[in-house]
């Protein structure tokens, strides 16, 4: 038993110094709940990101959220007073949890990202 917890353990260290960006994938959905579903990234794609989208006003507004792999990402918010666009990055594996535009990624959501996507994994194959 401890031989088969210490090969374990050394074929899970092994396996996370290759290329093995996982990033949370939706596209304009709105909310962040919708987007639970993670993705093995490319190998030129280096960065998760989220771009978060409000438009109108008050009662009126509309929020989506996106998220995917990019090879390159640049970091941004407009504001037009109307509606706003921001887009963080990050470079680590589920990172880009979190839908919003102010909010750093704690180690609970990113504990709670990986259960909603274990449990989304075992629904699917059954």
């Amino acid at each position: 038993m401890k031989t088969l917890c210490i090969t374990l353990l050394v074929a899970t260290v092994c396996l996370g110094k290759a290329h093995a960006l996982w990033c949370y994938r939706c596209e304009n959905e709105p909310s962040n709940w919708n987007c639970v579903r993670s993705a093995k990234c490319a190998e030129s794609e280096k960065f998760c990101t989220t771009i978060v989208t409000t438009t109108g006003l008050g009662k009126d507004s509309d929020y989506r959220v996106s998220k995917r792999c990019v090879p390159t990402c640049t970091e941004n918010f407009v504001d037009t007073g109307r509606g706003s666009v921001s887009t963080k990055c990050c470079e680590s594996s589920l990172c880009n949890i979190s839908g919003a535009t102010s909010v750093k990624t704690s180690g609970a959501a990113i504990a709670v990202g990986l259960l909603a996507s274990f449990l989304y994994v075992l629904r699917s194959e059954l």
